[in-house]
């Protein structure tokens, strides 16, 4: 792989020998060594987008549970951390780099920290302790509104998301243009060419395409297929997806209350209760043949919406007859799954590479800024580690699979996505054997692999983007045959 060391091995040398060169600088080796300690910290996952592309929803739908966003804060340019720990509470950081520890409570939509009232622009980050299975392998950065970029392209949420995180979901409601030139603030540099296998883009509020249709899910997800075969898509992210975060998460949250309600509103047939779900005024203040009050309608208004309402009574009539059953369709059928598929798989699998490259982009942006004697090795350094990084092709050639953009048959697709990674990096994952496989049978499956894809590899009849592509999958195939042949790992606790 990088250099006969792995990637996070020749980055961890390379930030060393950085602080070497700047020992003398106190500010740049202050900077270097943060960069050291975030390699042993939770993978950073930034979620951005423009105003009221649905953030906060896809944060809890996600963690699976309403703790965004946190009231009694000023939002507009405070960056919202959410990290795991034994008990709920809040740092504040305001600008003059004095933390300030709050009291964390419950609050109707979110969460509520009561601080001493910081004037507009004063508070810059809040980081909130929340213990949650969700946030043992990652922690969560809600951000800011993202404005349109301005005549240079420059959109400073996404430049300090894409400094801060090692991760980033990026909520476009239609992928735009506009939404798209936000993510090039990163793509100047050494390591910003190599590719952007750190964003996945996400078309948010799903439900809402096609005016909120019964069909709203099926027809954003084909959009988005359509999207990953443009060229500018495929350049600014290593995957896109559609989703739907009201949908999703209250599939997460569903009670029995819920599916009783929901239930009692399927008995009423389809073309009457459709007629009431014009609009909210109507289904909440017209009369329906139900014993369910307007209050409790509102209430599955506010968790559902209109779209949420039709498809959860559809599904109830379709054979989604208890609240287990309708919960776990919900969440499929809202993209969520889908989602937390490709984060674990694109981002917290990954996630020495991603930190391996937020240090990478932190190196040379410290060389070019504080340039001088040797840091001309340096710089050659970085390029060295980034072309030698095979890491960062398997996430390119994953993208590019997905997108059905190599144009390998079904069967040769499917392995090689395995192969580099799609279905897990360990390697009895990548080789589809059985978790209690032995060393010698992984590394007799991975010699086969690797004699397979070689002769794609060198297949004249193949296009290029497919010889390409195979010559991936092979090298990740040697990289499994080197790590079977050698010593025994020490097993490291699940």
């Amino acid at each position: 792989m990088t250099s006969g060391r792995g990637l996070e091995d020749a980055v961890w040398a390379l930030l060393h020998e950085a602080l070497h060169h700047y020992r003398d600088h106190p500010w740049a080796a202050d900077r270097l060594r943060h960069e050291l300690a975030r390699l042993e910290e939770p993978l950073r996952v930034a979620v951005a987008g423009g105003w009221r592309s649905g953030k906060s929803t896809l944060l809890n739908a996600i963690m699976g549970e309403q703790v965004a966003p946190v009231a009694g804060v000023d939002g507009e340019d405070t960056f919202t951390w959410y990290e795991d720990g034994p008990a709920p509470g809040a740092t504040a950081w305001s600008t003059d780099g004095v933390p300030q520890e709050l009291a964390v409570t419950r609050s109707a939509t979110g969460l509520r920290v009561d601080g001493p009232g910081w004037r507009p622009g004063e508070l810059r980050d809040l980081v909130v302790r929340w213990p949650t299975r969700a946030l043992r392998q990652l922690t969560l950065i809600d951000t800011p509104a993202v404005a349109d970029p301005d005549e240079r392209g420059r959109a400073p949420v996404v430049e300090r998301a894409l400094r801060d995180a090692d991760a980033l979901l990026y909520l476009t409601r239609d992928g735009r243009d506009s939404d798209l030139r936000a993510l090039d603030s990163e793509r100047d540099g050494i390591v910003g060419q190599a590719g952007a296998v750190h964003v996945l883009l996400v078309r948010s509020r799903a439900d809402e395409t096609g005016g909120g249709r019964i069909d709203a899910l099926l027809t954003a997800r084909q959009l988005v297929r359509r999207q990953q075969r443009d060229p500018r898509v495929a350049a600014r992210c290593v995957h896109a997806l559609a989703c739907s975060g009201t949908v999703g998460l209250a599939g997460r949250m569903l009670g029995e209350a819920d599916f009783a309600a929901l239930a009692e509103l399927a008995r009423v047939p389809r073309p009457e209760l459709d007629a009431h779900l014009l609009s909210a005024d109507r289904f909440v203040r017209a009369g329906l043949p139900v014993g369910l009050s307007a209050d409790a309608r509102a209430a599955l208004l506010e968790r559902l919406g209109l779209f949420g309402v039709r498809l959860a009574t559809t599904l109830v009539r379709t054979g989604c007859d208890s609240r287990v059953k309708l919960s776990t369709e919900l969440i499929r059928r809202s993209g969520l799954t889908e989602l937390r598929e490709s984060v674990n798989r694109l981002f917290v699998d990954r996630q020495g590479t991603l930190k391996a490259r937020s240090a990478l982009v932190a190196v040379e942006g410290l060389l070019r800024a504080e340039p001088g004697p040797g840091t001309g090795e340096l710089l050659g350094a970085v390029e060295r580690i980034v072309a030698g990084a095979h890491e960062f092709a398997e996430l390119r050639l994953l993208a590019a699979l997905r997108a059905g953009r190599v144009g390998f048959a079904a069967e040769p697709a499917a392995e090689a996505q395995r192969l580099v990674g799609g279905e897990g990096t360990a390697p009895a994952a990548r080789l589809g054997a059985e978790h209690d496989a032995t060393a010698r049978q992984l590394w007799e499956l991975a010699i086969d692999a690797q004699w397979r894809w070689r002769e794609r590899a060198e297949d004249p009849t193949l296009r290029l983007v497919q010889r390409r592509g195979a010559e991936v999958v092979a090298r990740s195939c040697e990289g499994l045959i080197v790590e079977l042949a050698g010593p025994p790992r020490r097993s490291t606790p699940a």
